[in-house]
């Protein structure tokens, strides 16, 4: 078993490209180097610089690698695809250049653009079937770009039930899509991420890996509250204080003979600034404790 841990700067608090209450992205990646991590992505295209040299050698000063850039998307949207190629190929092509292997596909996460949806539906036949081919068409154009597309099921969206990433799996090519992990969100909608992970590790060259506070959970699911309200809840708490038993995960990836990059990433809402280059570090440790990267 091969883990290398990185951590994303979404753990940081980083939502979009230009916020000002955000942490610079120059101090994202000095506290992630700071605190003992080999990786991190990319972010919302744009809160990165977008020169590849200026990049690069921001990365390399700092010991760091690039594993991924992400997309997101309504899937089940035909409008909604050349916003999507466009993000796509620019975040896309960026990584690449600065030897990334994947290109993350996240459906829309639909209760930040209406608060007032049922964080629970689903969609239709016909919309699950727009959404499997915009998938596989997204695959295509992460392949012209010498990336690999690893979906990433999340809260809030299409694909967050055990049982929505289930079908897509069966839906989906197995020589286009792969899947990024995320255990927190699986954790989320009730899933177990270490049967999981067992189950379908030859889906899985990339990992999120981040926990959940159980208390927070429970009332989100019992009151259907969205993501956006469970994340300033602090329902993604730090991993040592989770409810996903991440000794049996490291146990699982030891097994399989994982070799791949697991991302730390927790999603976290206006945190204070000082907070989270401890945080980091603590998540370090506990990830080296319990054996993965």
């Amino acid at each position: 078993m091969t883990v290398e841990i990185g951590n994303s700067p979404e753990s940081w608090g980083v939502v979009a490209p230009n916020d000002p209450d955000q942490t610079p992205w120059y101090s994202c990646l000095d506290e992630i180097a700071e605190a003992g991590f080999a990786w991190t992505e990319l972010g919302p295209y744009g809160y990165m610089p977008t020169d590849t040299g200026v990049l690069r050698n921001e990365l390399e000063s700092r010991g760091l690698r690039l594993a991924a850039s992400a997309v997101l998307s309504p899937l089940h949207d035909p409008d909604a695809w050349p916003a999507l190629e466009e993000t796509a190929r620019k975040g896309g092509e960026l990584a690449a250049s600065l030897g990334a292997s994947y290109l993350s596909l996240v459906d829309d996460i639909f209760t930040f653009r209406d608060p007032g949806a049922d964080p629970k539906s689903r969609l239709g036949e016909s919309d699950w079937k727009r959404l499997i081919d915009t998938t596989h068409r997204a695959a295509e154009l992460a392949r012209t770009m010498g990336l690999q597309l690893t979906f990433h099921p999340c809260a809030d969206t299409h694909v967050q039930f055990e049982d929505q990433v289930e079908r897509l799996l069966a839906d989906t090519d197995p020589a286009l899509v792969s899947l990024c992990f995320d255990t927190g969100h699986h954790a989320y909608r009730g899933g177990d991420p270490v049967e999981f992970l067992r189950k379908h590790h030859d889906r899985i060259p990339y990992l999120h890996v981040k926990s959940i506070d159980v208390g927070v959970a429970r009332r989100v699911n019992d009151e259907n509250l969205s993501m956006p309200e469970a994340v300033k809840m602090g329902i993604m708490c730090e991993p040592q204080d989770g409810s996903v038993d991440f000794k049996g995960f490291a146990d699982v990836l030891r097994e399989v003979g994982y070799d791949g990059v697991a991302m730390v990433e927790q999603d976290q809402y206006h945190p204070a600034l000082d907070s989270l280059l401890p945080q980091a570090k603590r998540a370090r440790d506990y990830f080296r404790e319990v054996g993965i990267g």
